[in-house]
């Protein structure tokens, strides 16, 4: 714990807003920060939940404990919907109450023996759980960015340089490999012939790639896959984490899952599916019932994935308004297209957190410094298209006048 550098990026984002809130009382400040939905969940899906809910107080419709991996319903409904025509089977869906408890619960499982490669820039999540395990060294500071990096941990350059894609000649053997596409923060979403470079990759070096899809429903094209098992050989190589929080708004409801092939083996050549359901069972009492409820509205029929989609295409639209304020400014800028977030280095050769302290001081908009996800975030923020369009319009307002 004490090899932790700071707090983590998000509560340490919500402790400045705080403070800035307090020294300008009558300030309206919009958060463009840390990845939180604001629009309100379609009436379909909370229709379904209010419905489960008061079942509950009828003695024909109360439920206790379910089953920690699931509710049979949505896991089918998963398999069926998310992934079709790529041969999952419901009984390799675990349900969870999101992506980050299960990068924990799979941290958990992998032990404090193994080597695990990032993105660079990536989610905090993946390194912090990794620290907390004790699967590195202490930090240093990385002579090029300036930033923290830690003994152990192999960082994936991912950068404009490079198309956001690392060169994989360069990047050692480990024995897991966490992969985030559409990545955050940058936006980029990879496409079928790199996440086939990183399927091949991981069979050649018997590695784990845990592939975090939570922003799969913000992919335009067919070239970009929303799955990694759309790639050949992927079942025998990768988990799958993903949630309902950025597609269905259930940041506050907390809804995700996880994918564990059975053709996943150790090299002793036991299911890796199985441990990882010993730890589920373990760890975990299962989702909450009336949230399974809310995912399966989502998925079951039509109208509820209609719902859902309009939800995100307002996203995207936003993610757009973003791009064009930024580009029209001249500033260096990516994502958006794949993503609810934008990347943008606004005053090169600056710090990440000096940026977001002007802007926040000048503007009162919440950014993220790039540099909390990881060295080669130095000098970039992240703007989040997670906000209203009133809002995200006013921002681009004061962020143009700021800028220009």
């Amino acid at each position: 714990m004490e090899k932790l550098q700071n707090g983590y990026l998000f509560p340490e984002i919500s402790m400045r807003r705080e403070a800035h809130e307090k020294k300008y009382p009558d300030a309206k400040v919009i958060s463009l920060g840390i990845g939180d939905t604001t629009q309100p969940i379609p009436s379909i899906v909370t229709s379904a939940m209010a419905e489960y809910s008061l079942a509950l107080s009828t003695p024909e419709g109360y439920q206790g404990y379910g089953p920690e991996q699931g509710q049979k319903s949505l896991r089918k409904a998963i398999a069926d919907v998310v992934y079709p025509n790529m041969g999952i089977r419901d009984t390799e869906v675990f349900i969870s109450d999101g992506a980050q408890c299960d990068i924990a619960r799979l941290q958990m499982m992998f032990g404090r023996d193994v080597t695990i490669a990032v993105q660079d820039p990536t989610f905090p999540g993946y390194v912090d759980n990794g620290v907390i395990m004790g699967q590195t060294g202490p930090a240093a500071v990385d002579e090029e960015s300036g930033g923290s990096r830690y003994a152990g941990i192999e960082y994936m350059r991912c950068a404009p340089e490079n198309a956001f894609f690392p060169d994989l000649s360069r990047v050692r053997r480990t024995d897991v490999i966490f992969f985030c596409s559409p990545n955050n923060p940058t936006g980029h979403a990879a496409s079928r012939d790199q996440l086939r470079q990183l399927v091949d990759f991981a069979r050649r070096n018997g590695s784990i790639v845990v592939f975090d899809s939570a922003y799969a429903s913000y992919v335009s094209g067919d070239d970009k896959p929303r799955s990694i098992y759309e790639v050949p050989g992927a079942r025998e190589v990768a988990i799958e984490i993903s949630s309902f929080s950025k597609f269905a708004g259930f940041t506050g409801v907390r809804l995700g899952w996880a994918v564990v092939p059975d053709e996943l083996l150790y090299a002793d050549g036991t299911r890796v599916a199985r441990d990882f359901d010993r730890v589920v069972t373990t760890c975990f009492n299962g989702a909450s019932s009336v949230a399974q409820a809310g995912g399966l509205a989502c998925l079951a029929t039509e109208e509820g994935r209609a719902a859902v989609a309009r939800v995100v295409a307002g996203y995207k639209e936003n993610a757009r308004v973003l791009v064009d304020t930024f580009q029209a400014l001249g500033k260096e800028v990516y994502g958006g297209d794949d993503s609810p977030y934008v990347w943008v280095r606004l005053f090169p050769g600056r710090r990440s957190w000096d940026v977001f302290a002007e802007i926040l001081e000048k503007t009162h908009v919440i950014t993220v410094p790039g540099s909390g996800f990881g060295p080669g975030g130095e000098g970039f923020v992240r703007v989040s298209a997670f906000n209203s369009r009133d809002r995200v319009v006013e921002a681009c307002a004061r962020l143009t006048s700021f800028l220009a």
